[in-house]
């Protein structure tokens, strides 16, 4: 059961376990845009900007947030998915954020145990040429029970080492000739822009309002102050009058900021990172595997989806636009090198099924290698009451809110405990991970992505029978899904529901396109979009996939 908060009582308060489905009505999420005031107005719907809602919202406060595409559109559904420690930051010498980040980790998995899950990691020891050798290996142990005493024993498994069989039994075409053993240890992953969207649920179930394509276009001084937002969504031009306003648009941050303060100067470094995805029949691993890049300092990770294995990811300086983020041919080479060295898999260009290409945030100097900078956070207030916060990492969102309502709390005069620590998740009260996986098929599908909401979309199939079927044979995911999305997601687009909703662009690229077409039809069922419309958001989807194939497979920018 959700902690309700303490001024409220409980018939005040809905309860975390929904009994209806939470309908997001966007013209009435509009409405009360333009018609309220409001203590905390966040810029920005990513995963930092949604956990701030929540946050502020469940202290009290009357909150909205907006943002210009769509929930995770961003960094947000282009991270590594993976909800972690960081290993890397205990051989940088951070332990400080080691420790904090194991803390969340465990608060993710105890509040959205249907979108959090455990997640084996393999290091292969080789006798040369590996991320670790036989001379470093036992070096690095003691870095893993630095891990586990930091607080990795959390997640109910301690690091251990493996034998040459116990390696091959995870990942049996791993190049056995040079192979030494391996070392395993556990951490978590998520489907990130699910998790994103499910924060920005939760905080309009405690009373935010929440809108995507929702672009702020200037910010609104008084006294010297910033005290809102000009906003337009949907055509319309909107005056939001806030007590507060936060800039959590991440790489977009310096943008915002130079709006409050003309003299603003830019701080945001953007360091893009991608992934390729394979089929599993052509990278089989269990969990996670860390393999070398050759001639790099950087590991790659192959991470397997079902029925797809994830390899990424790159780490290198950014100056193109922020707003058209793909993989390059030579980025895809990279990945396709290092996990053809490391394995038996003989992976070509062909055997690509999708990719994904972001940017994170970092803050510091122009100098140096963006590997080597740090992931820590930044909360600030400028001279004119603007609170902005930059870096930071999923895995630590939820604390990051914390901080940035905190300061934005010193801004309004006032004082509330934060109450998210120990908050679930909409879809997560009462879930039993175990039990739905063992159920397996639809149970288990839908379970891991709505939790105990999943209910809720099985019952559109009383609705409507022939909701019951794929989107596209071939594929997992049920038309169900779409109406929910639309019903219950803000889903506006048919983007929105391939990209983030389903993640089928990312899984399973050249499938999405064939169901752009029964996706757009039921948008413009649900949504009541006029057939052009409808027509021209199929072609938009097919034409931006086109595109991210074309500079993929042709090196073309």
């Amino acid at each position: 059961m959700i902690r309700l908060p303490e001024r409220k009582t409980r018939s005040e308060t809905r309860n975390a376990i929904r009994r209806t489905p939470l309908t997001l009505d966007r013209q009435e999420q509009i409405e009360r845009l333009a018609s309220r005031p409001v203590d905390v107005l966040v810029v920005g719907g990513g995963v930092t900007g949604c956990y701030t809602a929540l946050d502020a919202v469940t202290r009290g406060l009357s909150v909205a947030l907006v943002e210009r595409d769509d929930f995770a559109s961003g960094t947000s559904s282009k991270s590594s998915k993976m909800v972690h420690g960081g290993l890397r930051y205990i051989e940088q010498g951070n332990l400080p954020l080691v420790r904090r980040s194991l803390l969340e980790r465990q608060r993710f998995r105890r509040n959205a145990p249907h979108l959090v899950q455990r997640l084996p990691f393999v290091f292969p020891v080789l006798a040369q040429d590996g991320v670790f050798d036989a001379r470093v290996a036992k070096a690095f142990e003691g870095l893993l029970w630095t891990y586990d005493l930091a607080g990795g024993w959390r997640i109910g498994r301690l690091h251990q080492r493996l034998t040459v069989p116990e390696v091959l039994a995870r990942a049996p075409r791993l190049r056995a000739d040079r192979l030494r053993g391996g070392l395993l240890y556990y951490d978590s992953r998520t489907d990130d822009a699910r998790l994103t969207l499910t924060i920005a649920r939760t905080a309009a179930h405690f009373g935010a309002t929440v809108l995507n394509g929702a672009t702020c276009r200037g910010l609104l001084h008084e006294g010297g102050r910033v005290r809102g937002a000009r906003v337009e969504v949907d055509g319309r031009d909107v005056e939001v009058r806030a007590g507060v306003v936060i800039n959590a648009t991440g790489v977009w941050s310096d943008t915002l900021d130079a709006l409050s303060d003309p003299g603003h100067r830019p701080r945001i470094r953007p360091a893009k990172g991608v992934h390729i995805v394979v089929p599993w029949t052509r990278l089989p691993v269990d969990g996670t595997v860390t393999v070398p890049i050759p001639g790099r300092a950087r590991r790659a990770t192959c991470t397997r989806w079902g029925d797809v294995v994830v390899v990424g990811t790159t780490d290198t300086d950014y100056d193109g636009p922020l707003d058209e983020v793909l993989c390059t041919r030579e980025e895809m080479d990279y990945l396709l090198d290092g996990a053809n060295t490391a394995f038996d898999a003989g992976l070509t260009p062909e055997d690509v099924v999708g990719s994904m290409a972001g940017l994170r945030p970092l803050v510091g100097s122009k100098e140096g290698a963006t590997l080597d900078m740090s992931r820590d956070h930044r909360v600030s207030t400028d001279a004119r009451g603007l609170v902005t916060v930059t870096g930071g990492k999923l895995t630590t969102s939820r604390h990051m809110g914390e901080l940035v309502v905190d300061e934005a709390l010193k801004v309004l005069g006032r004082r509330a405990r934060c109450r998210t620590v120990s908050l679930p998740l909409l879809g997560g009260a009462g879930y039993d991970a175990e039990a739905s996986s063992a159920t397996g098929g639809l149970g288990a599908h839908l379970g891991e992505r709505y939790g105990t909401e999943a209910r809720f979309v099985a019952a559109l199939l009383d609705e409507d029978p022939a909701l019951a079927e794929p989107i596209i044979e071939g594929g997992r995911h049920l038309r169900a899904e779409v109406v929910y999305a639309a019903r219950c997601e803000l889903a506006r687009t048919v983007d929105d529901v391939l990209s983030r909703r389903t993640r089928m662009r990312v899984f399973a690229r050249d499938l999405s396109v064939k169901a752009a077409p029964e996706v757009g039809r039921l948008l413009r069922r649900e949504l009541g979009l006029a057939e052009e419309e409808a027509a021209r958001q199929v072609d938009d989807y097919i034409a931006a996939v086109e595109r991210e194939k074309t500079v993929l497979m042709e090196g073309l920018s």
